[in-house]
């Protein structure tokens, strides 16, 4: 097994290998606004510090979101494209599941990362590996009392103290936790979700209520 993973929905830019044992090589950085840009050259980055080629992978996993429209389609078309091209499966997995398979809490939590317009994109885990509710977007101060007492990790819960007091990090999620547990989930057997985003709400731009079409004469 030789996984690439990499994810989109965040702020960070993060692309990682994994050998169906460990994580061989990683890279992560962040830039809302250049994932497009980034994303490519990590790619590279990663395979020349493990020394290996594309052509060796034998499955690719994405982060689905949730997250703005705009970052997360950029990793789930990659991914797309890299597996037509090799001929390899494409696997999808909840950004918020690779926050919190990352934060390795043992016990009740939650994940919350920004999902701007003062909301955030959130779920409550039983465990690191054990989503119980969610993901969904809301205004923190819309789910403080399902939330009060709960340790959090994510931006999203750093942004917002008053109703995640007990946050930290990670902020962002790594492609290296996204590749470890889909490695571990795969090898148990089990199925992954299809590479289909997590939007969650409608994007950004809408067409005017009162546009006028203009045809030809």
């Amino acid at each position: 097994m030789l996984l690439l993973a990499l994810d989109t929905a965040t702020p960070a830019i993060t692309v990682a290998v994994h050998d169906g044992t460990d994580v061989i090589a990683s890279s992560s950085q962040v830039d809302a606004r250049r994932h497009g840009e980034l994303l490519l050259p990590a790619v590279d980055r990663v395979f020349a510090e493990a020394g290996l080629k594309l052509d060796a992978v034998t499955g690719i996993v994405v982060g689905i979101g949730p997250g703005p429209y705009t970052g997360l389609r950029v990793g789930l078309m990659t991914a797309d494209t890299f597996g037509l091209a090799l001929g390899v499966p494409v696997h999808g997995l909840c950004t918020l599941d690779g926050l919190a398979y990352a934060s390795d809490i043992d016990g009740p939590f939650v994940v919350a990362t920004d999902a701007r317009r003062k909301e955030v994109y959130w779920a409550r885990y039983a465990d690191s590996r054990t989503r119980l509710t969610g993901p969904a977007v809301d205004r923190p101060a819309d789910i403080a009392e399902q939330v009060a007492g709960l340790p959090a990790v994510g931006a999203g819960a750093l942004l917002y103290p008053d109703t995640f007091p007990n946050a930290h990090e990670p902020q962002h999620v790594s492609a290296a936790a996204l590749a470890a547990l889909a490695a571990e989930k795969l090898a148990a057997g089990e199925e992954l979700p299809a590479p289909r985003p997590l939007y969650l709400r409608r994007p950004d731009a809408q067409v005017p209520k009162n546009y006028k079409v203009v045809t030809p004469k």
